[in-house]
Formats: C-alpha cells, structure tokens, sequence
C-alpha cells in the first residue's frame, strides 16, 4: 500500500543495515543508514572501496536488502513488498545506468533500449517508437540499429541512459557511469545526466570516486565503514 505522507521525499531510509552471510562468517557492510532523498534533487555517494556505498546504492535500487532497518520509496514501504511487487517497481520507478553499460551484445541499440519496456508487456511497436525517441533524445538516432560492439564507449553509456529512460523513471541510479570514459566523454556524459535531472525532474543519485563530478551535484553523502560520515551540499 502507497503512504503519501512524505511526499517530498522520494527514498525515505531509516536505521538501514546489512550484513552480508558467508559460509558461517557475518561481515556488517551497512549500519544505521538514515537519510531523505527529495525528488528532484541530485545526490552524489562517496567514498573509499569498500566503505559501502555500492550496497547502499543496491539497496535503493531493490537489487539487495536491508537485514534491517525501514525503506520507503514513492510512498511504497519495502520491507512489505513481494519479490514481484519490488521487481515491478524496479521497471516502473527506477532507472540503472551502469559503468560496464550492461548492453546486451546481440540486441540493437534500438533494442536495448526498448527492452525494459517490453519487459512491461509493452508491443513491439509502441516500445520501439519510445526508444527511438530516447535516443534521438541522447543524441543517438542515426545509430539506432548498431550493436554495442560497433559503438564507442560514450555511446555505449549514452545508449544506456536512454534505456534507463526509456520507462520515464522517477529515480535514476548511476553506479560510476563516467569510469570507463576519457574524460572529455566523461564530461559530455555528465552534463546530459545534469540536464536530465534539471529539465526533466528525474531525481539523480550517483556513485562515484571523482570529486569534481560529485561537486557538481545537489548534495553529496560521505559514506565510511558502512556509515554516512557526511551529508552537506555537493560543493561544500
């Protein structure tokens, strides 16, 4: 059941924490995670290899979960969720860009990116003519029927964005998108997720280990040894 209580807030997360399980050993990667995420906004996660900010961004995403603690995302309290209901709201709400792009080799540009909609039941035709207009959109029309293999990799990326989309998603998730660009495509890639977030209203929140891309976002989250050690405006 949707609560709209806390409207303005898009990701509500209180007292999150995780622990990982293996064989008989228990390693904690989360503890005590408590923040809002406004809708809108943009919010860069930072911090060192290891310190947890993938899981916690798993844990936004619905790719993992919480061993404790509340989730609340667009109303939806996760920890009442099915494993079906979380994967619907996965497609409906949230977008995934990724640094290894995640494309699948045999698929077209123009397939790719209209995949999560057929994924929804979408026809053929109608989830082509949407992808087509997301990549025109990333500025990649003219390549619509290249595999990944004969892209470059900031069009790859590109191709990735407008899959995520594709679904006209709430939430955009990045996990290190700008990694394996130069950094001349790492900007270019950049400044379209900024223009998105800003002319769309998508909300943004991004993992990243580059300082200067992170100080270009709303806010930045400062995550060490499982805790958020910081929350203060990106270019503070």
């Amino acid at each position: 059941m949707r609560d709209n209580t806390f409207e303005n807030h898009l990701i509500t997360l209180q007292n999150i924490c995780h622990t990982y399980v293996i064989a008989d050993h228990s390693q904690p990667t989360l503890s005590d995670i408590s923040l809002n995420i406004t809708r809108g906004q943009s919010y860069a996660i930072v911090g060192t290899s290891g310190s947890g900010k993938s899981t916690l961004l798993n844990i936004i995403g619905l790719l993992d979960r919480a061993s404790s603690g509340h989730y609340r995302l667009d109303g939806f309290d996760i920890g009442k969720t099915t494993a079906d209901q979380r994967a619907t709201l996965r497609n409906r709400l949230i977008g995934f860009i990724f640094q290894s792009f995640n494309l699948l080799p045999r698929l077209s540009a123009l397939d790719n990116v209209a995949l999560p909609l057929r994924y929804r039941g979408c026809a053929r035709s109608e989830a082509c003519a949407r992808a087509r207009r997301q990549l025109e959109r990333v500025g990649l029309s003219a390549r619509s029927h290249h595999r990944p293999a004969d892209l470059s990799g900031g069009q790859r990326q590109r191709v990735a964005i407008a899959r995520a989309l594709v679904g006209e998603p709430a939430l955009i998730l990045a996990d290190e998108p700008t990694g394996n660009l130069d950094s001349t495509t790492a900007a270019e890639v950049m400044a379209l997720l900024l223009q998105l977030n800003r002319d769309a209203g998508v909300t943004l929140v991004m993992v990243t280990h580059d300082q200067k891309l992170a100080s270009s976002l709303d806010h930045c989250l400062v995550v060490k040894d499982g805790r958020i050690a910081k929350q203060e405006p990106a270019s503070a």
